[in-house]
């Protein structure tokens, strides 16, 4: 393979970090050609893309990208999604900081803390109606667990409406499926814009102790609304799909990790290891998100060995590369280890991003696994894989890092 060969990335995601392990032998970035053959670059890097996520030479901004610019990515482009929306994740500077300031409020530590005792309900209630499992039954717990429970949290956070809380979610998964045919990602997303419009709506007439009710209003009178009508439907429609997707993931990664480790499970049963610990362990080891679209160079971006990102050309951040990086995390990079034994620790990880752009809700998905995982397994002692793990279907993704679904038997 030569340097004008971009890498084919599989739209599937079903290889991720075997994809990931052949870019990292071009360097600390390759060229990688998306779907629609959009080529960008991948960086796999951890220091370097640590670098560039400060980088105020790197952009947020999709006019900054020269592909785009000059009309040669098509309208249709099944990653349409991650350029189309003005929001906090696609702005950059003062834009960026008003935006951001805005939701801020919504995640703060006292809001997040006092979410925890309704978190803690609707985890037990989900687990009472897993224990209904019929003996010897296989249960799915990406279906019934780790994706029910982050919907919830963050339906009722952003006062979202019992009857379109649902699809909400199930378009918002849908506009990230970069295996699906482009028509099907654009519906998808039109649906979802259309139902966050209807979610405005209703909120503009039931204003309430929510989220939505909060950037529909402004903080206080005085200050009044901090957005725009689009950039209010555009941020409302990051939160929908940022806010469950990856903690899914998370909980579905971590449980899977614990169920094919034994004695990282025993040891974080009998408080040996901290369940703050297993989780970041997790998060470095198999990031929720495990390529993240988009940055843009303003300058051409030398990074050292050789290699150089043009100015005009799209990046895509590896977390999952950056948190393998051995030059990072040692030796034993590579391998799920929440211990003290590793040769060095877990919690530097960019599973969240870095710098500005370091994910809002973070805290509120760390709080959900704390509780999630150890409520579950303490409740059935016995769970175990009802197949073998390489058998798992990964999500049909190279985005975002889950299964399709994870079936497991409850008890012996």
């Amino acid at each position: 393979m030569t340097d004008n060969q971009p890498i084919v990335l599989d739209p599937a995601g079903t290889d991720i970090h075997g994809e990931i392990a052949r870019i990292r032998e071009l360097g600390p970035a390759g060229r990688v050609e998306l779907p629609g053959g959009v080529v960008v670059w991948m960086v796999t890097d951890y220091a370097i893309l640590r670098r560039l996520m400060t980088d105020p030479q790197v952009s947020k901004e999709p006019q900054d990208w020269t592909t785009l610019r000059e009309g040669r990515i098509p309208a249709d482009w099944v990653m349409t999604p991650w350029i189309g929306l003005r929001n906090m994740l696609r702005s950059s500077g003062e834009d960026h900081a008003r935006l951001r300031k805005a939701v801020g409020p919504a995640f703060s530590t006292r809001r997040v803390q006092a979410l925890q005792p309704r978190i803690e309900a609707m985890v037990s209630d989900l687990l009472d109606a897993l224990a209904d499992t019929p003996d010897g039954d296989i249960a799915d717990l990406r279906a019934d667990f780790a994706r029910p429970l982050p919907i919830k949290v963050i339906t009722e956070l952003m006062g979202v409406p019992s009857e379109i809380g649902t699809p909400l979610c199930e378009h918002a998964d849908g506009t990230l499926d970069t295996s699906a045919p482009p028509e099907q990602v654009q519906k998808d997303f039109m649906a979802l814009l259309e139902l966050v419009g209807r979610l405005i709506a209703y909120k503009r007439e039931h204003l309430g102790d929510d989220l939505t009710s909060t950037l529909i209003t402004g903080p206080d009178e005085a200050t009044g609304p901090l957005l725009s009508d689009q950039e209010l439907l555009d941020t409302l429609t990051l939160i929908i799909s940022a806010g469950h997707e990856t903690t899914v993931n998370l909980i579905d990664q971590t449980i899977l990790a614990l169920l094919t480790h034994p004695q990282a499970r025993a040891a974080a049963l009998a408080g040996e290891v901290e369940w703050e610990e297993v989780i970041e362990e997790s998060l470095r080891w198999q990031s929720p998100i495990a390529n993240m679209p988009f940055r843009f160079a303003r300058v051409d971006l030398d990074l050292g060995g050789g290699v150089r990102i043009p100015k005009g050309e799209a990046i895509l951040a590896s977390f999952a590369g950056a948190n393998r990086d051995r030059k990072a995390f040692g030796r034993s990079a590579g391998e799920f280890n929440p211990s003290s034994d590793r040769e060095t620790g877990s919690r530097g990880h960019l599973a969240f991003g870095y710098g500005m752009h370091h994910c809002l809700g973070a805290p509120l998905a760390r709080l959900e696994a704390r509780i999630a995982l150890p409520a579950l397994l303490s409740r059935f002692p016995e769970l175990r894989l009802a197949s073998a793990a390489d058998e798992l279907r990964p999500m049909q993704n190279f985005v975002m890092n889950g299964h399709q679904a994870l079936p497991v038997r409850l008890s012996a």
